[in-house]
């Protein structure tokens, strides 16, 4: 059974930083498409950060330089770094991942089968 469980949001300052994981069950995340991706109410949701199997990263523009996607094979979890968090990045963020190996990065959202249930960002100026 495919499960995707997140943790680490959580509430901050403006300037804070918090780390997200994924924990992923039913398949590896090393050889998988992985991303995040985040919703703020009232808006679509929207890609972050995505990997891929061989471990190139993509971000979007309005977080470049500010988070990092990463993973750890051996623990079959995704994580996202956030620093410099800003009130804009308050959301709820969801983990994604396609199952297979699969060669460059995408913000698509119907490229990714497995979605977790989220954990909450917010940040205060």
């Amino acid at each position: 059974q495919v499960q995707l469980v997140e943790s680490g949001g959580g509430s901050v300052q403006a300037g804070g930083s918090l780390r997200l994981s994924c924990v992923v069950s039913g398949y590896s995340v090393g050889r998988s498409l992985m991303g995040w991706f985040r919703q703020a109410p009232g808006k679509e949701r929207e890609g972050v950060a995505s990997i891929d199997s061989l471990g190139a990263t993509s971000y979007a523009d309005s977080v470049k330089g500010r988070f990092t996607i990463s993973r750890v094979n051996a623990k079959n979890t995704l994580y996202l770094q956030m620093n410099s968090l800003k009130p804009e990045d308050t959301a709820m963020y969801y983990c994604a991942a396609r199952n297979g190996l699969r060669f460059g990065t995408t913000f698509s959202r119907s490229l990714y089968n497995d979605w977790g249930q989220g954990t909450q960002v917010t940040v205060s100026s």
